[in-house]
């Protein structure tokens, strides 16, 4: 499979922003997905997935802004982002899940190439 990520941006804190990784190689109907951040120095930190099944799972500091879908016409992975924090900031990697838990990135056996996010105070 490979994942485009896209969407990323400056933004003032309190803004919104939506990500879209485009998949293609792969299933996409039944493949579970997650987006996950990292900034420079940190290991990368679990925001958000969505299960084959359409369950979403959140990150306690995202949960209520942030929302994770799927257009299975599109085979695209969005991330919807409002009410953004400057501790949001970061690059996004969308991700595919391979087998495991979605909250850990050693579960994902694909990523895109990461989108960079900043918001500023």
């Amino acid at each position: 499979v490979q994942l485009q990520a896209s969407g990323g941006g400056l933004v003032q804190a309190g803004g919104s922003l939506r990500l879209s990784c485009a998949a293609s190689g792969g299933n996409f109907k039944i493949d579970s997905m997650g987006w996950f951040r990292q900034i420079p120095g940190k290991e990368r930190e679990f925001v958000a997935a969505i299960t084959w099944a359409d369950s979403t799972y959140y990150a306690n500091s995202v949960r209520g802004r942030f929302t994770i879908s799927k257009d299975y016409a599109n085979s695209t992975l969005y991330l919807e982002m409002n009410s953004l924090k400057p501790e949001d900031t970061g690059v996004y990697y969308c991700g595919r899940l391979s087998a495991g838990s979605v909250y850990r990135s050693s579960s994902y056996d694909a990523w895109g190439q990461g989108t960079q996010v900043t918001v500023s105070s």
